[in-house]
């Protein structure tokens, strides 16, 4: 339930704290007091969409805030925790929005920031919220059917989530044999040239690296004269005499000057240090004379090899061409090339099984087809009774709803059957369809009626509170009261707010709270005083005020007795 909602520079109201209890609670005041801003920051809270317009005049942003109370180990709860929050140790749950007058919007979630769609993915779960709009929704076969879907109880429910995952599987797997069907030719064609291309690339043989190895091979046999004239060189001045006839190779002027250093390294270690060191470049300059040497040896002159390595290259490049331009761009294609061209060759094989499993789809389907269409006729027949019954009880007497199922002609993502909840106004007027011919009361009541058959249906599922604002709008008199005494009702079972300027309704309320609102500066404002709960005498006065616009007498004694019938009447 929500416990307390803070608002501040919401619309006219600059700041405001409601306390909010289990039960019944009404929200009353003077047209533009500021009654439907408290269910606008709700709103808000709640994920609801964020327009700059909202902020006061003057003011940098505006900030709603409310704290809900859950069951411990509820779904909520835990995917508030899945989501960063915090929860207070009594299972306290703070949510938080802020609007900039700039547009732009945040979202708290016990004291981490979250995206609005969490809000909004958590109050599914927390309040339902009613206005003059949903009446709107009422009319739509869509919203219809979720209402009789949420009245026939969880087994049904599990029921149409199971149609639901066959119907998406069915639809997928026939997405699928379509796409083969109808592309079967363009297949065929890329079959074709996959083969073709693997075919030539099996010819050809590359293998890793190839292309780079033969480019090294190519550059040293063209230069092997060159090479081998170099390393001839490098040999002698390392490891043989001199090129003239007193010079000396680098591996014997290393060895002269380690043995001149070891003849006096005796009588200074610093010379032993240096004389060591010699003698490891010179092992260095043995070892590289020793490969120099090798290396000469291996240059042997093959122009076939070389004519050989150009044509191989020239083969490589040809086929790199075709596949990015490097053999590793090739061996790439490959791999990708011989799983797709298997599967292409077993399309065949898929189609024959892709149409095995929709036939077996297709039983299963009608089967859960049929196990959603007798839980909804079951459903039909009791959500009407019982909405009926309510709707005597709303000063409808001799009204009645029906709900029908009209078979398709092919069952749908939802079911066999369209629903359909037609209303008889009264007795011996035809059911006609909501929205057609039912003024804006009835369709409160009718809703309201609805409300309450889901709410009180064995096992149902239902938020933990219902908002209502102004619901009660066109109904008047005798209906006003019984609307007053239903939400009263529906407060047995969870807790229920109500926006309303009808004091018949607002007797009801276990709680009541007034909004007003002063001028500064020359503007309304709600303060921090101007939301308050109203009891005893107060509370009189206020429900005097809602029937006459005044605080007479007659007014305060009809006041008195409405409250008396209300305590009567729950």
């Amino acid at each position: 339930m929500i416990e307390e909602l803070r608002i501040g520079d919401l619309g006219v109201i600059e700041r405001a704290e409601v306390s909010l209890a289990p039960g019944l609670t009404a929200i009353t005041g003077e047209t533009g007091a500021g009654k439907t801003m408290v269910l606008s920051g709700l709103s808000l809270i709640l994920g609801g969409r964020a327009d700059a317009a909202v902020v006061r005049v003057g003011a940098e942003r505006a900030v709603a805030e409310g704290r809900f109370v859950l069951e411990t180990g509820s779904g909520v709860a835990e995917r508030a925790r899945d989501a960063g929050a915090e929860l207070d140790d009594d299972g306290g749950l703070v949510a938080m929005r802020t609007v900039a007058a700039a547009g732009r919007s945040r979202a708290f979630l016990g004291g981490h920031g979250v995206p609005v769609s969490v809000l909004a993915e958590l109050a599914e779960a927390l309040v339902t919220v009613h206005g003059q709009a949903d009446q709107v929704r009422l009319r739509s076969a869509r919203h219809q059917r979720g209402a009789l879907d949420a009245f026939a109880g969880p087994e049904h429910q599990g029921t149409l989530a199971r149609y639901r995952e066959l119907w998406a599987e069915r639809q997928a797997r026939a997405a699928e044999l379509d796409d083969l069907e109808r592309h079967a030719a363009e297949r065929a064609r890329e079959a074709d040239l996959l083969r073709l291309g693997l075919a030539e690339v099996e010819r050809v043989d590359p293998q890793p690296d190839e292309d780079l190895d033969l480019a090294v091979e190519a550059e040293r046999l063209g230069h092997l004269e060159d090479l081998r004239a170099a390393a001839a060189l490098a040999h002698a001045v390392l490891a043989e005499d001199g090129q003239d006839p007193g010079g000396a190779s680098a591996s014997s002027a290393v060895d002269a000057a380690r043995r001149a250093l070891d003849q006096v390294s005796d009588h200074d270690p610093a010379l032993a240090d240096l004389a060591g060191r010699l003698a490891e470049i010179g092992y260095l300059v043995a070892d590289v004379a020793t490969e120099i040497a090798g290396y000469a040896d291996g240059l042997e002159a093959d122009p076939g090899r070389l004519d050989q390595v150009h044509a191989r290259r020239a083969e490589l490049t040809a086929l790199s061409r075709a596949h990015g331009g490097t053999v590793a761009d090739v061996l790439a294609w490959v791999a990708y090339a011989g799983p797709r061209l298997a599967e292409l060759d077993g399309g065949g094989d898929r189609r024959a099984e892709l149409a095995a499993g929709l036939e077996r789809l297709d039983a299963e389907l009608a089967a859960a087809a049929e196990r959603v269409t007798a839980g909804r006729t079951d459903a039909a027949e009791r959500l009407a009774a019982t909405v009926t019954a309510e709707l005597e009880g709303l000063a409808m007497a001799g009204a009645e709803l029906a709900v029908v199922l009209h078979p398709l002609d092919a069952a749908g993502p939802w079911g066999a059957e369209d629903v359909e909840m037609l209303l008889a106004g009264h007795a011996g007027a035809p059911p006609r369809p909501l929205g057609q011919g039912a003024s804006g009361g009835e369709l409160s009541r009718v809703m309201l009626a609805i409300e309450v058959a889901l709410a009180t249906a064995p096992d149902a599922e239902r938020p933990a509170t219902f908002v209502f604002d102004e619901v009660d709008a066109g109904v008047g008199g005798r209906a006003a009261g019984e609307v007053g005494r239903r939400l009263a009702e529906l407060a047995r079972h969870a807790q229920v707010v109500v926006v309303t300027h009808l004091a018949q309704v607002a007797a009801y309320a276990d709680q009541h709270i007034v909004v007003t609102k002063t001028t500064q500066g020359g503007s309304d404002v709600v303060t921090a005083s101007g939301v308050r709960p109203v009891t005893g005498q107060e509370r009189v006065v206020e429900l005097a005020r809602m029937l006459s616009g005044s605080g007479s007498a007659t007014a305060l004694d009809h006041a008195a007795e409405l409250l008396e019938r209300s305590a009567v009447g729950r």
